[in-house]
């Protein structure tokens, strides 16, 4: 069966009485090449063990069984689990839980389904829990490398440079615990029903925290009080939004970093924002 056929997809769903659901995001992929590239880019081989979200049909976890020691797909709706079981069952190394992943205890699914395996992460997020799955898998610290294909202005977002227009609290977040890349585009038309925004594929491989950050709950802190008003000075930001400091004991913090007075959140690196949660900690 082709899993990218719209006329075998059509049939398919059919056959089962399926509807697509707005609520979970669905969009299913009719262009072959990208869960096949998908697949390729995510590191799956032997000796790796997959943790995949919402499956949908399954043809990114067919792809991912014909590289991959064994995958694991958690799927909440449960009107596409004897979908799943049509579209997989000859693919013995894949196994269909059923739940949300964003109730999961990740590491102990991870630790009791694919022990042994190098475990990654793999998938076609739906665009509504798109940020807070992929904070729940970065948090799990327990993957060797996430892949996910996500709505494009959520990626371009996590891959930002400082300075530039989409960096933010959640580019940083992400780029303190990984090195994120931006692999390729997917439009709209390889999806049906097609979504009214381009897709984007993104791959994170973690690193260790950076050397430079101390108190990680502080800087996180500082991190999100700066882009609190994006459109205000740094130093306006952080006096609204983080307290128990004066607007004038954040001002020195600042002056302390060789930070210009007038300057935006948006200009700072990780290692800028780690030197300031730390001046301002001292002020505390």
């Amino acid at each position: 069966m082709d899993l990218c056929n719209m006329n075998e997809i059509k049939a398919l769903l059919a056959r089962h009485g399926f509807r697509f659901s707005k609520s979970m995001g669905q969009n299913f992929l009719v262009a072959d090449w990208v869960p096949r590239d998908i697949a390729a880019a995510s590191g799956a081989a032997a000796g790796t063990g997959v943790l995949e979200i919402g499956p949908g049909i399954g043809p990114l976890t067919r792809e991912l069984a014909g590289r991959a020691d064994k995958v694991v797909s958690v799927e909440l709706d449960r009107a596409l689990l004897p979908i799943l079981a049509e579209t997989l069952r000859d693919c013995p190394n894949t196994q269909v839980v059923p739940g949300d992943i964003l109730k999961t205890d990740i590491p102990a699914l991870i630790g009791e389904k694919l022990g042994g395996l190098n475990p990654i992460a793999c998938a076609n997020l739906p665009y509504n829990i798109t940020t807070p799955t992929i904070t729940a898998l970065l948090e799990a610290n327990c993957f060797s490398a996430v892949t996910v294909m996500i709505q494009r202005e959520v990626a371009l977002r996590i891959c930002a440079a400082p300075g530039s227009k989409d960096y933010g609290a959640f580019s940083i977040y992400c780029q303190y615990y990984t090195t994120p890349e931006y692999l390729f585009e997917v439009p709209p038309n390889c999806f049906i029903p097609a979504p009214k925004v381009t897709s984007a594929v993104v791959r994170m491989v973690p690193r260790p925290a950076p050397a430079e950050v101390d108190d990680p709950g502080h800087f996180f802190r500082v991190v999100k009080a700066a882009f609190a008003l994006r459109r205000k000075t740094l130093a306006n930001s952080l006096a609204a939004n983080l307290g128990g400091l004066s607007r004038q004991d954040i001002a020195k913090a600042i002056q302390a970093c060789g930070l210009p007075a007038d300057i935006r959140g948006e200009r700072l690196s990780i290692p800028q924002f780690a030197q300031l949660s730390k001046s301002l900690r001292r002020l505390v």
